[in-house]
């Protein structure tokens, strides 16, 4: 008996300097892309066309919105100052937000991965830290000086959470790349990872299957709490 499609969507980084190419282009790191083939399930990427995104919606089972050097705009979350180290893509934040509204609709997986998991708490109705630095006295170096590919510090992660009942452990290690964070999160939003220096590094959304927002990256699988994350996640998609 063959086994039914399960089609995962990433979303892409958008970039208009040169480097791949001279005129405008897009990007994902291959580690996304495999974290879910290597389970079975057949990755698609997703242009950033918000115009389309009912369309993308009925052909992706489950969707990664990916991380990027870049930040949600503070308007979105009624920030009335912009620090100055913010910079934005409004055209992709657009077509990400109207990808995860759609999902929340449709009740399909959502996992949101370091500015993912940002703009899923702006979504759900919370706010950001502009920059760590400026914010948390004693921080960590969330932009960590080590390759990604190694971990950066550790997070305790909370009891009677859905992140909780993947990993099976309290303290995890895991690398760390962003510059601002979650400060307030909405209705119904559960902080499931904090970071020793109080920063918020993990949320899910309770009215939802399995909504998981993580602001390191499990696509390094830096520990088995990482590969045990994208598992969790596949399951999810498979059973809906």
């Amino acid at each position: 008996m063959s086994i039914p499609l399960l089609v995962i969507g990433f979303t892409l980084d958008y970039e208009e300097k040169e480097g791949y190419s001279k005129l405008p282009w897009y990007a994902i790191r291959e580690n996304y892309m495999t974290a879910v083939s290597a389970l079975g399930a057949v990755p698609i990427a997703l242009p950033h066309e918000p115009a389309l995104a009912d369309k993308y919606l009925g052909l992706i089972d489950a969707l990664v919105v990916t991380g990027g050097a870049f930040d949600v705009p503070p308007g979105l979350y009624g920030a009335s100052s912009v620090h100055k180290t913010v910079t934005t893509k409004e055209r992709r934040t657009a077509f990400e937000a109207a990808m995860v509204r759609g999902m929340l609709e449709h009740k399909k997986p959502i996992l949101g991965i370091c500015g993912g998991e940002q703009l899923l708490n702006v979504i759900l109705g919370g706010t950001l830290i502009q920059h760590i630095p400026d914010t948390i006295k004693n921080a960590l170096q969330h932009e960590q000086p080590n390759p990604r590919t190694e971990p950066g510090h550790t997070v305790r992660i909370e009891k009677d959470t859905l992140l909780y009942s993947i990993v099976k452990e309290q303290k995890i290690q895991v690398n760390s790349a962003h510059h601002q964070a979650v400060a307030t999160v909405g209705k119904g939003v559960k902080i499931n990872a904090v970071a020793p220096d109080g920063v918020i590094e993990g949320i899910e959304y309770s009215d939802h299957p399995f909504c998981l927002g993580v602001e390191w990256h499990p696509e390094y699988h830096i520990s088995s709490a990482d590969s045990r994350i994208f598992e969790a996640f596949v399951e999810a998609a498979r059973k809906r």
